[in-house]
């Protein structure tokens, strides 16, 4: 796009007659030629600042991703005046900076963040800036905008869809069929286990228990396949129902097996583990998005033919499930929000495809007309791992996909999930099954008292 302050070709004519122009109307006339010569020789325009800075924090912190930011930062200042401070930060401590700063007074502009419930925490404070504008414009797959009373309150960028991955080299080798159970699943966890001296060498597969993102994001979804919610649709807590405690029970037991064949460590393992671990031979199965299709790219490509990837199953093979993920810009509520709003809508116009790019297998697309967009298939990656990316396309076309979360789960987008997702509620129930050795009913039961708490707090 051209600039919008672009410099005049030329002043306006003379008037009529035969008068030559004054001293300083020849100098105006001159310049205003010489400017525009170095226009045609595509020197930059310059332009007035406009006194504006906005503060942006970024969770993505990739080089690329980085950089993509940085460039888009200075071709704005270039054009409008306006300056973007891009601040980058790891996604666990996003919303921790994001509220500290409301709490200073001095918010953010725009922010990316990487959870529903962090959106919805933000929106239900009054301090966000709807974007409804912005998304009304596009066809967005399903479970990514989150509208609350009838706006939507982030522009999304990805799906970070939890799923398993796994090594089809070891599964040729051991003769092994993708599972479609539970027992099928932790029988190939097994034969793909080695042991030495007593000490799991590489694990089966790795579902982080720690209290953090991490576990909140890819443990869960086979509950999700397993038909068990949180809350009914008059949002009454029935995770602790007897045909919903049923079912946890039972997943309950398969985890306390499948975390027989785990790496040591899993109490404190987050997401570098869950992509480092796969990437280095440690584990055969990891649960993870995209991202972990770049990290073999970067680290082990000698792997890079040799992973596939499924959904989660339930324990009798009838329903799969991808536990949802998602990435977002928000507009914070600030003196400058209409400023952050002119600076985002520009981005996305101009470079929402070279952001996507930025990360060009974990960024999958909530847009749907990014699939038809031949720049974004263009990228060398996502040629290359067309099938994974189709697989991926697929879980948010499929209506028989179950997509859920911690944070989304209930009628409606609301803070209630959101602040279960905050309590660790869920990866607590593991520590209580697995580390403290409570029975399966004790520790739905004290998953359901817990819930009820957090969401009358």
């Amino acid at each position: 796009m051209s600039d919008l302050n672009e410099m005049n070709a030329s002043p306006a004519a003379a008037q009529s007659g035969d008068r030559a122009p004054s001293g300083k109307r020849r100098a105006l006339m001159q310049a205003s030629a010489a400017a525009a010569a170095l226009g045609a020789l595509g020197f930059p325009s310059v332009h007035a600042k406009s006194n504006v800075t906005l503060r942006f924090l970024n969770n993505e912190t990739s080089v690329d991703s980085n950089r993509a930011l940085r460039v888009a930062a200075a071709e704005y200042e270039r054009k409008f005046g306006t300056k973007v401070i891009i601040d980058s930060t790891p996604i666990d401590d996003t919303f921790p900076k994001i509220q500290a700063s409301i709490k200073a007074g001095q918010p953010y502009d725009i922010a990316t963040i990487g959870f529903i419930a962090h959106m919805i925490i933000l929106a239900n404070q009054g301090a966000l800036i709807p974007v409804t504008e912005m998304t009304k414009k596009h066809q967005w797959g399903p479970q990514i905008l989150f509208p609350i009373k009838g706006q939507v309150w982030w522009y999304p960028y990805d799906y970070n869809l939890a799923a398993n991955y796994y090594r089809k080299d070891l599964y040729a080798e051991k003769s092994l069929k993708i599972p479609e159970t539970w027992e099928q699943y932790l029988s190939n966890a097994r034969a793909l286990t080695v042991s030495k001296d007593g000490n799991v060498d590489r694990g089966g597969c790795i579902f982080p228990i720690a209290s953090n993102g991490a576990s909140n994001w890819t443990s869960f979804a086979f509950l999700w396949a397993e038909g068990v919610r949180v809350m009914d649709k008059n949002w009454n807590v029935i995770v602790d129902s007897a045909e919903n405690s049923e079912r946890i029970g039972r997943y309950l037991d398969m985890y306390a097996e499948m975390y027989k064949t785990m790496p040591p460590n899993m109490n404190s393992a987050s997401y570098a583990q869950l992509l480092g671990l796969f990437a280095t031979d440690k584990v055969a199965h990891s649960a993870y998005s995209g991202r972990l299709v770049e990290t073999i790219e970067a680290r082990a490509p000698t792997l890079a033919d040799k992973f596939g990837v499924f959904p989660y199953m339930d324990s009798k093979g009838n329903a799969k499930a991808v536990n949802n993920g998602y990435d977002g810009f928000v507009v914070l509520k600030s003196k400058q929000s209409e400023d952050a709003m002119k600076f985002l809508r520009w981005f996305i116009d101009n470079h929402y495809i070279n952001w996507l790019h930025t990360a060009p297998i974990h960024f999958q697309p909530p847009r749907l007309d990014v699939y038809e967009d031949k720049r974004w298939w263009a990228h060398p990656l996502i040629e290359k791992h067309a099938q994974t990316v189709k697989a991926m396309q697929s879980w948010i076309t499929d209506k028989k996909m179950v997509i859920n979360s911690i944070d989304s789960d209930g009628p409606t987008p609301d803070v209630r999930p959101a602040k279960v997702f905050e309590s660790y509620v869920f990866p607590e129930m593991l520590q209580n099954k697995v580390l403290k050795g409570m029975s399966n009913a004790e520790c739905v039961k004290a998953a359901g008292e817990k819930i009820r708490q957090v969401i009358t707090a």
